[in-house]
């Protein structure tokens, strides 16, 4: 079964073709700076190299036909025709309290993703545009929706609830929602696996880490609790995300520079974090490299990173009461050597040790257990897939399985 997995951004869209039964990807790219002049789609090969060519398109429906076309092209085609698509799983990123697993997408679905446009109006809509560009393009095809924030739905209200007035979670759904929630499924799934240990009874942190980051404490395989909130703005620190930050603070800025919420938006999600810190990039690489060049500033947004890092796993810890696993995943979590030894030389007391040769060398794709054989806790650096884990979800929904 060939699966087109999409994800859909403002002025993006990513995609991978996965012949799921067989766990190959066929192809995968993504089209970028939708609507404007110098648009242009960028394919992956399997050896790592890559090519960019460039598009007029203005729309999601006109991105996808040009995925499509190239899917079945001539020179960098892997399919024949669009037959040999059997159906297609959309990333979503909010689920509000409506989605606790994914979905096969029917008009009473595509309602309810709508419904929760206010909560995510970044988000949402563009989702929704991706579901509607393969109603016009490919309308015989299936399709499935997979949230980002439905692994998250099993948390207990004493995690899920704001100290807020009840009226704003009963009239306005304001609660913690959580995101990365397919990456973190798919990630304590796999260390398990990995470790050749049963879910059921193990204490998991996973530390999905990279430009958008969040960590989630699970338990018997079922998220209690996770980082981001209401939105992605919450938790730890981010490339351009601030993450938490004193309500308080925000309202003083406002009131001084005569900000508007939306002003405030911007600031918290694009103009905050590392970027925000360091004033030099909010790529983590390039902040190392000027933090090893003394760069003040950047020296200064790594500890406070792992610092945020560091807080919360042991937050985590105390509230799942032990831990028997601590998963990196991400971009740094996967490859950022030096900060999963400071995270995890800090949390000495929990009796977690790591072997710093074998540290050293689990980057660049690979992937497994950095921690020594008399650590209390293991240690393992996992290699995330959430597109193979919306294929899973979509050919088990479109065969009539529970994902």
């Amino acid at each position: 079964m060939n699966i087109l997995v999409l994800n859909c951004g403002s002025s993006s869209v990513k995609y991978k073709l996965i012949e799921i039964k067989a766990n190959k990807t066929l192809a995968e790219g993504g089209v970028e700076k939708i609507g404007l002049p110098d648009a242009f789609i960028k394919l992956k090969f399997e050896d790592g190299s890559k090519k960019e060519i460039a598009l007029d398109i203005n729309d999601h429906v006109g991105a996808i036909k040009s995925i499509l076309d190239i899917l079945t092209g001539a020179e960098y085609g892997c399919i024949k025709s669009f037959d040999e698509i059997d159906a297609v799983g959309h990333r979503v990123v909010h689920g509000g309290e409506k989605f606790s697993k994914s979905v096969l997408i029917n008009d009473e679905v595509k309602a309810m993703i709508k419904e929760c446009y206010p909560i995510a109006p970044l988000h949402n809509p563009v989702n929704m545009q991706g579901i509607e560009a393969i109603d016009q393009v490919l309308p015989n095809v299936p399709q499935v929706a997979v949230f980002d924030t439905a692994f998250h739905q099993t948390m207990p209200a004493k995690a899920y609830r704001y100290a807020v007035p009840e009226k704003f979670y009963t009239d306005d759904h304001v609660r913690r929602y959580g995101f990365h929630g397919t990456s973190h499924r798919f990630v304590s799934a796999r260390v398990c696996e990995m470790l050749g240990v049963d879910p059921a009874g193990k204490k998991i942190v996973c530390c999905h880490i990279g430009n958008g980051a969040s960590i989630s404490a699970i338990k018997d395989g079922k998220c209690i609790d996770t980082t981001m909130g209401l939105t992605p703005t919450e938790g730890l620190m981010m490339g351009t995300r601030s993450g938490d930050v004193d309500p308080g603070a925000l309202l003083y800025l406002m009131d001084k520079y005569n900000y508007s919420a939306n002003d405030m938006l911007g600031i918290l999600n694009k103009q905050s974090g590392v970027l925000g810190v360091t004033g030099v990039s909010s790529d983590m690489r390039e902040v190392v490299d000027a933090a090893e060049a003394g760069n003040k500033n950047c020296k200064l947004a790594l500890d406070m990173y792992e610092l945020r890092i560091l807080k919360y796993v042991g937050a985590y810890a105390a509230e799942l009461n032990g831990v028997d696993i601590i998963a990196f995943t991400g971009g740094v979590g996967e490859n950022q050597v030096d900060t999963r030894k400071v995270v995890c030389d800090n949390l000495s007391f929990l009796g977690v040790k790591i072997d710093e040769e074998i540290n050293k060398k689990t980057w660049r794709g690979k992937e497994g257990e950095i921690s020594t054989p008399d650590s209390k806790v293991k240690v393992v650096v996992v290699m995330t897939d959430e597109e193979y884990m919306i294929a899973h979800d979509t050919e088990a929904i479109v065969e009539g399985r529970e994902p």
